[in-house]
């Protein structure tokens, strides 16, 4: 049985000089801890890789789009088996521990996780340093898109994130990304209490989809833009990448080198341009 996305609570809800004893709901938050199996399967060996706070919901996209965007997974077809376990190993039917097998056949060197886990991580040592990884580490060369953005595309795209949601209408307490064709069309919507999570989610999606790269296709964020997401986007081939909030400046230099089209403060007849205004028309 899938875990629940929404808790229920009760609340006082103070309102002028009136207060009122009240249910309601909120976001779901677990830790959710991410191992990585690999190596001969007569001598697998494991890797504590990461401890994640997220809404319960597609766990094995997450933990999947999570490795993906580190640089661990290019292809579904590296993975053995993805399941849920216990503390000492053994396999559940849902938890807060997942286990990644990679096949044995699949030359993964644990060096190179911990040294791009830390230059890709938001707390990295410097903007340029994390840059610098990132190209090195990405799978896709992002040249200039084959075709523009409309602009009145553009401004439908808001509303159209907010109709996809689902708890979000509930709790008001779910960052959403979403996947977008250049016609406006929403390919996939995923939400979660980090809006992190949310695209290592849809990026997981598309890794079972066999779809990555995300190339032509225009990912949608609820929120602002960091470096962290920007990050992400890159490693899953994504060109056009619209807000609803703002940019960072270290988000604006990182789409500026890797020839993505940045968009923020997202409204339904105005948006600000911060790289490669030239792809949208």
């Amino acid at each position: 049985m899938q875990k629940s996305r929404v808790a229920a609570i009760n609340i006082t809800k103070v309102k002028n000089d009136q207060s009122q004893a009240l249910p309601d709901l909120v976001a779901t938050e677990e830790p959710l801890e991410i191992r990585l199996g690999f190596g001969e399967l007569e001598n697998r060996q494991e890797k504590r890789i990461a401890v994640i706070m997220r809404t319960p919901g597609n766990d094995f996209e997450l933990a999947q789009g999570f490795l993906v965007t580190e640089g661990v997974l290019n292809n579904i077809s590296e993975i053995l088996s993805i399941k849920y376990c216990s503390d000492r190993g053994k396999i559940e039917e849902e938890g807060n521990v997942i286990r990644v097998e990679l096949k044995p056949d699949y030359n993964f060197d644990v060096s190179n996780l911990e040294r791009n886990f830390y230059m890709n991580s938001s707390c990295g040592v410097c903007g340029k340093s994390s840059i610098e990884s990132l190209e090195a580490t990405c799978s896709f060369n992002l040249g200039k898109p084959e075709v523009k953005l409309s602009k009145n595309i553009v401004f439908e795209l808001p509303n159209k994130l907010r109709k996809g949601q689902a708890v979000f209408e509930h709790t008001g307490g779910l960052h959403a990304v979403g996947l977008f064709d250049l016609e406006g069309n929403l390919l996939h919507l995923k939400e979660d209490v980090g809006r992190h999570n949310a695209l290592d989610k849809l990026i997981g999606w598309g890794l079972n989809q066999e779809a990555l790269p995300f190339n032509n296709k225009v990912l949608v964020l609820s929120g602002r833009a960091s470096f962290e997401l920007i990050q992400k986007a890159y490693m899953a081939g994504i060109q056009f990448i619209v807000a609803i909030g703002a940019p960072s400046s270290l988000a604006v230099e990182t789409a500026e080198k890797f020839n993505i089209c940045l968009i923020g403060f997202t409204k339904e007849q105005s948006f600000n341009i911060y790289t490669n205004s030239e792809y949208i028309l």
